[in-house]
């Protein structure tokens, strides 16, 4: 079965996004060598606010090439209860309601391949409560912000995760744990 991965990078004091929900912070960091972004993933999944971003920030609707050229040609799953706009060519499909009844249908397209959850927070945590979140890997960056989106705005004890590797990537601090599922 496939593993769903949650790889993101985040500011030394765990923000994901600024409070604009903006990622102009980490694209400020001097990034000649960034870390490895899910190599084994055939589906990425995220939220609504991170598929908005990612769409304006690139310019995709104008420059949809450019959607293959970072994503390749993985299925990529927004949840939300939005009608968005769509990349021509690119392979996004929309789910609303929760990540239980979603999962599913995720899963079958990942086939052999892992999930990547790209973002943000708090969509990690709602797998994370429905016992589907299998890492955690975040790239710590050399940057702050005094407000914005929480890494992982949820409680989660020592109890429930396992370092699993610890290195220097460039400018970053990558730091991946395993999460031990519920008892």
């Amino acid at each position: 079965m496939s593993r769903i991965l949650f790889e993101t990078a985040s500011t030394l004091n765990g923000f994901i996004a600024d409070e604009s929900h903006s990622l102009e912070w980490l694209f400020a960091v001097d990034a000649d060598e960034t870390p490895a972004v899910a190599p084994t993933a055939t589906v990425m999944v995220e939220g609504a606010t991170t598929y908005e971003w990612v769409l304006e920030h690139e310019n995709l609707m104008a420059q949809p090439h450019k959607w293959t050229e970072f994503f390749g040609q993985k299925s990529t799953f927004v949840f939300t209860t939005r009608t968005l706009p769509v990349p021509e060519g690119a392979d996004v499909r929309f789910v609303s309601g929760s990540v239980t009844d979603a999962l599913p249908t995720i899963r079958e397209a990942a086939g052999d391949g892992d999930i990547w959850l790209v973002g943000g927070g708090d969509l990690a945590a709602q797998f994370l409560e429905a016992d589907a979140l299998d890492q955690i890997s975040v790239s710590f960056a050399p940057a702050t912000l005094v407000a914005g989106a929480p890494l992982f705005p949820r409680v989660l004890g020592s109890d429930r995760l396992r370092l699993a590797s610890a290195k220097a990537v460039g400018q970053f601090a990558h730091v991946v744990y395993d999460v031990v599922p519920r008892n």
